[in-house]
């Protein structure tokens, strides 16, 4: 595949080989594309780096969503390099396990806070350093899930933030669509991850979705990376505001 030849990007939550993000990391690099990305933290990137070789991501860098110099650093590093950006993959999500674990009716302000900005409102600080550099339009792309639109048992704070992340995807999408750049969700089924096995009970979704959805069997992240590879080139310029289930068909049963 070749159908991101001479595209530049930006995969931003790869954690380890089982994550979501990596998945789609691979699928973008093996259609073409030349990719930066990076880690959270000193202690994730002995985990990340040697992916990173495997990805030959030509910038590296790290970024704490919740450091505006990182992340501001990030895109000059961009700038500088490359000059341009054609796609970015925000897959990052975070809200702290007692508040998570809790009823939303019980979660903290500062939980729920928190769990906003890491989430969802740093998506729309990437977007705001992402635009300027999109000069002939872009994707911009991040991950969702089920329970922004059902009651997902077990699923928490997590389902009113991933909703506020997907209304986020369609208000930026109408306000970037004039530059050409097309903002979209991903929404996979229950994928068994290490960021995933902090939801109480996750095994019983996974199974659940296995047997119930009309394309039966358990999702693999691999199921994800094609959709994420499409929506950054060419063939998807029409595409925007849009929240595109990966999950066999399991959204239409809820």
């Amino acid at each position: 595949m070749s159908m991101l030849a001479g595209k530049k990007g930006l995969v931003i939550g790869i954690a380890n080989r089982d994550s979501i993000a990596w998945a789609c990391a691979r699928a973008l690099r093996a259609a073409g594309a030349t990719l930066g990305a990076t880690w959270q933290s000193e202690k994730a990137r002995p985990h990340v780096e040697p992916l990173l070789d495997e990805l030959q991501a030509e910038l590296r860098l790290p970024l704490d969503v919740q450091d505006d110099a990182q992340m501001q650093a990030l895109f000059d590093a961009v700038a500088r390099q490359w000059g341009r950006l054609d796609f970015l993959l925000h897959a990052v999500a975070f809200a702290p396990r007692q508040d998570l674990h809790g009823r939303v009716l019980d979660s903290s302000r500062q939980g729920f806070a928190l769990a906003m900005d890491v989430s969802c409102h740093s998506f729309i600080r990437m977007a705001r350093l992402a635009e300027p550099l999109m000069h002939e339009g872009g994707s911009l792309m991040t991950l969702s899930y089920l329970g922004a639109s059902a009651a997902v048992p077990n699923y928490g704070i997590m389902g009113p933030v991933k909703a506020a992340l997907e209304s986020t995807t369609r208000y930026l999408a109408a306000e970037l669509g004039p530059a050409r750049i097309r903002v979209n969700a991903i929404s996979p089924g229950p994928i068994q991850t290490r960021a995933a096995s902090g939801i109480a009970s996750f095994d019983a979704l996974v199974a659940d979705s296995a047997r119930r959805s009309p394309i039966g069997g358990e999702l693999q992240p691999d199921d994800v990376g094609p959709l994420c590879a499409f929506l950054a080139s060419d063939g998807a310029r029409a595409i925007s505001g849009s929240t595109l289930y990966v999950d066999g068909g399991y959204h239409i049963l809820n």
